[in-house]
């Protein structure tokens, strides 16, 4: 069973920052891509960032410049840092992998921001 846990939401207001954590095993953390998808309600989960197994980073548009995605191997964990936040950013965000063509996820953490 994979296991992701985020962790790292809260309450903030615009213009302030914010870094989501999210935990995984071990075995999965030195061999694939981790993704970070916020889903706002009554929406669909949206694709933010990706941190791929070499390392390297990609991000959409709409948080390009604000978001950024790490990784720390040794401590099995992925971070989103958030910064200049907007009141469009409220949303659960969901650390996601995909192994052999099936998504698993985490159970969320809420991000609000008010304006």
């Amino acid at each position: 069973q994979v296991q992701l846990v985020e962790s790292g939401g809260g309450w903030v207001q615009a213009g302030e920052s914010l870094r989501l954590f999210c935990k995984g095993a071990e075995c999965i953390f030195r061999r694939i891509a981790m993704r970070w998808y916020p889903q706002a309600l009554g929406k669909q989960r949206e694709l933010v960032a990706t941190n791929t197994r070499a390392g390297s980073t990609n991000s959409a548009d709409s948080v390009k410049g604000r978001f950024t995605i790490s990784r720390d191997n040794a401590k099995n964990t992925v971070y989103l840092q958030m910064t200049s936040l907007k009141p469009e950013d409220t949303a659960e965000y969901y650390c996601n992998v995909n192994i052999n063509y099936v998504n698993y996820w985490g159970q969320g953490t809420l991000v609000t921001v008010s304006s």
